[in-house]
């Protein structure tokens, strides 16, 4: 008995123009109610989906994304691509020798255009990482909920991917940074084994229990992270 992951939820103050931004930039398919959720182009790829009640913007995200370049000149043309859909220049402290690009998108969510030859997010795809602040506990937690390998474990780092493929989600591992309320980006997770059971499943791997509603539940990771859980 494993969860699946749905997608990762972005709690937007327009949910509806931030999907757009992501859709354009990403070239994914805006669907669903006001075109807020954006499916994979690849079967093992991870859905965006966008809603609203962004939390006021402090600090840094707990889960920014990687965007992959897959030869010379690529990682120019996207980060082009993202100004001229809205994003911007963001300074989170990196150093000049870096070769990663930050930028914000339209609502000041960081993300990263990366190199092309980046050995570590070959073969996962545009959508190449979702990074993630985080202990290694979490990632042990997620590689057991989910039923994914772990494919990284060293020196408090931590990293998933599916057996299927696409994305790797990765935790840094500690120091964590400071946080500031609410997560603007959380994991969605279905299961269509017995809810009750696969909430019991993750509490016993270290989650602990929220909130549950008629809808939903809501979980919090290791490290209080939120998770919500469906019956698919």
């Amino acid at each position: 008995m494993t969860s699946r992951l749905d997608a990762l939820t972005v709690r937007a103050s327009d949910p509806a123009a931030l999907a757009r931004f992501w859709a354009d930039l990403l070239g994914r398919d805006a669907v669903g109610p006001g075109g807020t959720e954006l499916p994979p182009v690849e079967d093992a790829g991870v859905a965006l989906r966008f809603v609203g009640g962004a939390p006021p913007r402090k600090g840094l995200n707990q889960v920014h994304l990687h965007l992959t370049s897959a030869a010379a000149g690529d990682q120019d043309r996207t980060v082009q691509r993202a100004l001229d859909l809205g994003a911007r220049h963001l300074d989170v402290g990196q150093l000049p020798d870096e070769d990663h690009v930050v930028l914000a998108d339209p609502e000041g969510n960081e993300f990263c255009v990366i190199e092309a030859g980046n050995s570590w997010l070959a073969g996962c795809g545009f959508l190449g990482e979702l990074a993630c602040d985080g202990t290694p506990e979490v990632g042990r937690f997620h590689s057991a909920a989910l039923g994914w390998p772990l494919v990284w474990d060293q020196d408090g780092e931590t990293a998933v991917r599916s057996p299927l493929g696409g994305p790797k989600i990765a935790w840094g591992g500690p120091p964590l940074n400071e946080r500031h309320g609410p997560n603007r980006m959380f994991l969605d997770l279905s299961t269509s084994d017995d809810l009750a059971a696969e909430v019991d499943r993750l509490t016993s791997l270290g989650a602990a229990l929220v909130q549950h509603t008629s809808a939903h539940v809501v979980l919090a990771d290791p490290d209080g992270n939120e998770l919500r859980l469906t019956r698919s």
